[in-house]
């Protein structure tokens, strides 16, 4: 096992780039990659870095120059032979080749796009620009630079002593949680903790100890680089990626309103079984599933990731039973800003009503809240948007307000549009 600490501290020998590989990325965003290469390959989009945390001052932490090298290490990254005999023959799923032999040929020979960076007072606005099934791939390596990033700044002011105690720390609580998940029955739980992880290793360590601790609750993670070499399940399905870029590219509001739908349509086309899972609520839960064609409740499960997560799942029930389908042949995936405690309480409140899962993400693979002074390595609030598509800007709503995004002019327009009217705000955690 890699003694973290200890590169940690030999950080200055180049031997740990932030991200090490193309497939060091979440599983879903392959999936959506090839259905996007597939259905618009045209659509020219633009990502852009949002800080939620504006308490936290990037671009007073991290050197303009180190970024900038991360960034452009990640543009020399290609897939290996073994990485693309794995994508080609492995089976996801319960489906072999899951990716198509264009698909693969044209991943086989892709460099990632140029990106545009600039410093803007405390924080950084770093932008990819081009096709979409290209510049989408850069979601989460970015994300997993900037919070490595930010990570080193911390870790580089402690001492070697000091390093080896705050990991065997953290170790220690990961450990002390995965005791307590141990005492919940029939559970079912992944990592989906890639975007947001302290590092590239710890999230490989704290994928070790799940498969360890948890043996067959342990259902998978995210990271297809650590999937491989661990030799877990390959965990996603798709994200508010898609309904977003679809709706940007609506000509008018009947064509907004049926957006959402024609995404899950191309998605149905190609995929089946535990790869149906809907993820409702980009535009508002409620509005989705009341004017979802009933095809979509054929669907195997539905993932809560905004709002109250009891909330959601209830409406998901009530929403199954009034089409006629039974809750308990369905799978809800619990995935916003969950920890212990609120994975223990969900499981007990749903587990007799539907088959319940759960993504366990950045209070997994990046809990350090409380080991340094100033709380400097708390986890905060970092994403990588899609923000417009050929020129017309995108919006996300949520059942939490507090991450809607867009233009406040277009964010009432979808409000209209999608029927969603007073939404309770919820701290956004991670």
């Amino acid at each position: 096992m890699v003694d973290i600490a200890t590169r940690v501290w030999n950080h200055k020998w180049k031997i740990d780039p932030i991200v090490r590989s193309l497939i060091d990325t979440d599983f879903y965003k392959l999936l959506m990659c090839q259905s996007i290469f597939r259905n618009k390959p045209d659509t020219q989009v633009t990502f852009s870095l949002i800080n939620r945390s504006k308490h936290v001052p990037l671009a007073k932490l991290i050197d303009e120059a180190e970024l900038r090298e991360q960034l452009d290490h990640v543009r020399t990254l290609s897939l290996s032979r073994g990485e693309s005999t794995w994508l080609r023959g492995n089976t996801f799923y319960g489906k072999r080749q899951m990716f198509s032999p264009e698909f693969m040929e044209w991943f086989e020979g892709l460099r990632l796009p140029p990106y545009q960076l600039e410093r803007r007072g405390d924080q950084y606005e770093l932008t990819f620009e081009g096709k979409w099934h290209e510049v989408m791939l850069w979601e989460i390596p970015a994300l997993a630079i900037l919070m490595e990033l930010r990570g080193r700044a911390v870790l580089d002011e402690m001492g070697r002593f000091e390093l080896q105690v705050l990991y065997a720390r953290s170790m220690t609580r990961v450990w002390e949680k995965i005791e307590v998940l141990r005492d919940i029955p029939d559970l079912s739980i992944a990592d989906f903790g890639t975007r947001r992880r302290h590092s590239y290793l710890w999230q490989d360590w704290c994928v070790q100890a799940m498969h360890e601790g948890l043996g067959d609750a342990f259902t998978g993670t995210s990271n297809c680089k650590i999937a491989k070499s661990r030799e877990v399940e390959a965990i996603g399905t798709n994200a508010h990626e898609l309904p977003m870029v679809y709706a940007a590219l609506a000509k008018d509001d009947a064509a907004l309103a049926q957006a959402p739908y024609d995404v899950l349509s191309d998605w149905h086309d190609e995929h089946e079984g535990n790869l149906r899972i809907i993820l409702p609520d980009t535009y508002g839960t409620k509005g989705f599933l009341d004017n979802a064609p009933d095809w979509l409740a054929g669907w195997t499960g539905i993932r809560i990731d905004s709002g109250d997560p009891a909330t959601g799942a209830q409406t998901a029930i009530d929403w199954w039973k009034s089409r006629g389908e039974d809750p308990l042949e369905k799978r809800v995936i619990f995935s916003d800003g969950l920890d212990v405690d609120k994975i223990r309480t969900l499981h007990a409140q749903f587990a007799d009503k539907v088959k319940v899962s759960f993504g366990w993400g950045t209070l997994l693979t990046n809990d350090f809240r409380g080991l340094v002074p100033n709380d400097a390595l708390a986890p905060f609030s970092l994403v990588c948007k899609a923000v417009s598509a050929n020129g017309h800007p995108t919006v996300k709503l949520s059942d939490n307000p507090n991450k809607a995004m867009g233009p406040q002019d277009q964010i009432d327009r979808y409000k209209r549009v999608f029927g969603v009217g007073d939404q309770a705000a919820e701290d956004v955690v991670v």
